[in-house]
């Protein structure tokens, strides 16, 4: 009998015997059985596979001939074989969508940029990553990936970024549930160790998001306090860098999943719109200059952007949309005469950083080399 993890890859033996061209059954953790055959047996010896015939009960060995094997099925006999116990996992409690890029930059910098690409490394990365599921979307070039929260999701979406990947993700969302007519969501502890100093911002910042105290103690000789809060998932969603900034990058927040609980109402989001570009185009000196004075930029001169493109934070509520590409018109008006163009230095987002930013009409492009922000064309046409 062996835990099946791969088609391919490690398995350990774990009772009886292991043998070439056996019909075996495959047992999935719902009890549902499939049958297979063995085709190719390998043992490890010296960092190197080597083919085998047989293996018994403590081997880890690979097995080929049995495709779609996920994580936690069981290979057993086909006729004496039970499944072994499944490794209980959280379940997800955060969704995002996945799509292909659909910016006028596509294709510029990524080297997987089709759905078909983007499909098979979403399925291929369940094979290794228990915690996340992949559903298709409401489209055949959207997928919706679920995770322990966003720094799960957040670690997927940077390493296809390294490997190439030119995709677009959507802001994330809490996985709710209904339980006798009443709609659940997911909650949270959330163990914060602040220096007494910086507590009470860091407490506003919890009442804020409807955390609600659990304990208070201290901790250490050093003034530092630890505070622990239940506090709905959603409110997790952009409080890591929040309470870093209040408490001057001293405070440390660890979460863990707590249960389901009723929904705690809405959220205050964003208090500030965003700068939208108006047209696509370079950036220019003179557009930022003027732009500027309406909020806080994300771009600088001679940047390539389009239009809908996410260029700044509009320093009011609402969206403003800006022409950040303007030139300034010549004239023979003191024309030997050098102007000075003091600009302030663009804001720098992390990937973290834009999945936090953005709200529900906005979208991230990921790409190799950029991480650009927009308002997403399909919500912005229903306005």
């Amino acid at each position: 009998m062996a835990d099946g993890v791969d088609g391919d890859s490690g398995e350990t033996t774990i009772l009886g015997s292991f043998a070439m061209g056996v019909r075996q059954e495959v047992c999935t953790p719902d009890d549902a059985c499939r049958v297979g055959k063995v085709s190719g047996l390998f043992v490890y010896q010296n960092f190197s596979r080597v083919p085998v015939e047989s293996v018994s009960a403590g081997d880890i060995c690979a097995v080929c001939g049995m495709n779609d094997i996920m994580i936690g099925e069981t290979i057993a006999d086909k006729i004496t074989g039970t499944p072994l116990p499944t490794i209980k996992v959280e379940e997800p409690t955060v969704r995002m969508s996945f799509s292909i890029n659909t910016s006028p930059f596509v294709g510029r910098e990524g080297k997987y940029v089709t759905s078909r690409n983007l499909r098979d490394r979403l399925y291929r990365e369940l094979e290794r990553n228990l915690a996340m599921k992949v559903e298709d979307g409401e489209t055949a070039d959207t997928f919706l990936v679920s995770g322990r929260g966003t720094l799960h999701l957040t670690i997927l979406i940077e390493n296809m970024r390294r490997e190439g990947y030119e995709f677009m993700i959507g802001p994330p969302k809490v996985i709710k549930k209904t339980v006798d007519g009443k709609l659940l969501e997911p909650y949270e502890i959330a163990a914060v160790e602040v220096p007494e100093e910086y507590m009470g911002s860091v407490v506003e910042l919890l009442g804020k998001r409807r955390g609600q105290m659990v304990n208070m103690e201290a901790s250490g000789p050093e003034g530092t306090t630890l505070l622990k809060y239940k506090i709905p998932t959603r409110g997790l969603i952009g409080l890591r860098n929040a309470i870093l900034t209040a408490s001057r990058g001293r405070a440390i927040l660890n979460t863990i999943f707590d249960s389901y609980g009723s929904w705690a109402g809405d959220l205050s989001s964003r208090d500030q719109g965003s700068l939208v570009a108006f047209e696509d185009g370079s950036t220019t000196s003179y557009a930022l200059l003027n732009a500027q004075e309406r909020g806080l930029l994300f771009v600088q001169p001679g940047q390539d952007v389009y239009k809908g493109q996410i260029v700044g934070i509009h320093q009011r509520p609402g969206d403003l949309a800006i022409n950040v590409c303007k030139k300034k018109a010549a004239t023979n008006v003191r024309s030997n005469k050098e102007t000075t163009v003091v600009l302030d230095e663009p804001l720098s987002y992390s990937l973290d950083d834009c999945i936090e930013f953005i709200q529900e009409d906005e979208l991230v492009e990921v790409t190799p080399s950029s991480i650009r922000m927009c308002k997403n064309p399909k919500i912005s046409k229903k306005k």
